[in-house]
């Protein structure tokens, strides 16, 4: 059930008993008021409220419907599986052609869970992380990288010279910064500006406590 209508003698009543019919609160409903109400003379005339009672469409909700908007756009047939626990929102796409939607080291990927991001949080309060994933990229780069760094930090422990990273998204270079933040011989830092922001990886002296 989408929406109800509703009369009551005051426009209250008309939604309270909507609510009831929905099985929801207050702050997941809009209303609006179809027939204004009139007390009338003497017990004549007297006219109830009518009131049209609308579910809003929840987070997943929303969020379904612009993906499915956009992959229709882009002719690509997918399941999503969404789910939200807490204030994060997970969405999964199962398909084919799904190296399409990831593209070139997740920029595709990223692009789109940016722009769901952007939907799912209008008008809103309280932030909603999204994460989006297909064929569960996320983890595989996430490895990827962690052992990037460990062979990086190796090299840099044998040369004494940096090593600059390509450009990273934030999420990726958090992934090297904390793969590497209890290295006992190496540290890193971020140099640049958005988009081509990269990770440095230096030999710590103060680590080695070398002169």
């Amino acid at each position: 059930m989408k929406f109800v209508e509703k009369t009551g003698k005051s426009v209250e009543e008309a939604l309270r008993l909507a609510l009831i019919d929905l099985e929801v609160t207050r702050e997941e409903v809009d209303y609006e008021i179809v027939e204004e109400g009139a007390k009338g003379f003497l017990g004549f005339g007297a006219k109830e409220f009518k009131i049209k009672v609308s579910k809003k469409n929840s987070v997943t909700d929303v969020a379904r419907n612009f993906l499915e908007s956009v992959l229709k756009e882009m002719n690509i047939k997918a399941d999503l599986d969404i789910k939200q626990e807490n204030e994060t929102l997970s969405i999964n796409m199962n398909g084919e052609d799904m190296a399409i939607l990831i593209g070139k080291r997740g920029q595709t990927l990223d692009s789109l869970q940016y722009l769901i991001s952007l939907v799912v949080n209008k008008g809103r309060d309280e932030y909603i992380r999204v994460v989006l994933d297909t064929e569960n990229y996320r983890m595989k780069r996430k490895e990827t990288l962690e052992n990037l760094a460990d062979k990086l930090a190796y090299k840099v422990k044998k040369t004494r010279k940096n090593v600059v990273l390509e450009p990273m998204n934030p999420y990726e270079r958090r992934i090297i910064h904390s793969a590497l933040q209890n290295n006992p011989n190496v540290s890193t830092k971020s140099e640049g500006d958005e988009p081509y922001r990269k990770v440095v990886i230096y030999f710590d002296y103060k680590k080695n406590k070398v002169n």
